[in-house]
């Protein structure tokens, strides 16, 4: 057996070793087993950082723009072989430039932070919440149904609970401040659709919630994207 990784709880902390078993025999012609183990855990740490830095956000900790299309793409391939429609919600946080400029920078990084948060408390561990950058997030319902109907309501009971908890208020850095989102919503699965075009339709979608008066969510219509 070569290259078997184990974990090994230390009183300084879990440490990861890789074990390698060989058999040799000895002059007197009985078998013999060599184990030799390394501590690997420095390259395990290393590995681990890097794809952190890869696939998450490193302010929110949220699967970034890149792992977000990787699990689009598999659910993609999952609504067809399983015939299941998904959903994918683009949320564009309201008003968020002038908390930026009034507060600063650093206090709309701690905004974000607890949005991030409240996002990841309204939907299922099978879902995915990611941010694409800036204010925006993205919910990623990859089973919202079997029927057109279904998942449209589906979608929408994630939208209107992510509407309210986004506007209840925050305390950033000891002071109260109330937000609001803009939701726009993409079902797919009834026909073939690519990662950009479901991103763009969600894109379209939230910018008519927009503007219709803000905090408010709107799904992707056709005919909207004809007219624009």
């Amino acid at each position: 057996s070569q290259g078997e990784e184990y974990a090994l709880p230390l009183a300084q902390g879990t440490h990861w070793f890789e074990l390698s078993v060989s058999r040799r025999d000895v002059p007197a012609g009985a078998p013999r087993f060599f184990v030799m183990t390394r501590d690997i855990t420095g390259s395990k740490s290393a590995k681990s950082e890097i794809r952190r830095l890869a696939f998450y956000d490193p302010l929110t900790d949220l699967p970034n723009r890149r792992l977000l299309q990787d699990r689009l793409e598999h659910a993609l391939s999952g609504t067809g072989r399983h015939h299941r429609f998904g959903a994918l919600l683009l949320i564009d946080l309201d008003n968020f430039k002038a908390l930026n400029d009034t507060w600063g920078h650093d206090k709309g990084d701690l905004l974000l932070k607890q949005v991030a948060v409240r996002l990841s408390s309204c939907v299922r561990d099978s879902d995915t919440v990611a941010r694409l950058g800036g204010d925006e997030f993205v919910v990623l319902v990859d089973d919202a149904g079997h029927q057109v109907a279904e998942a449209s309501a589906t979608a929408r009971a994630v939208a209107e609970k992510v509407l309210a908890r986004l506007h209840e208020p925050f305390d950033v850095a000891g002071r109260e401040h109330r937000s609001g989102c803009s939701i726009g919503v993409s079902l797919f699965g009834f026909e073939r659709l690519s990662v950009e075009e479901i991103l763009k339709r969600a894109d379209v979608a939230m910018y008519q919630a927009k503007a219709a008066g803000r905090n408010a969510l709107r799904f992707f219509d056709p005919a909207m994207q004809q007219s624009l």
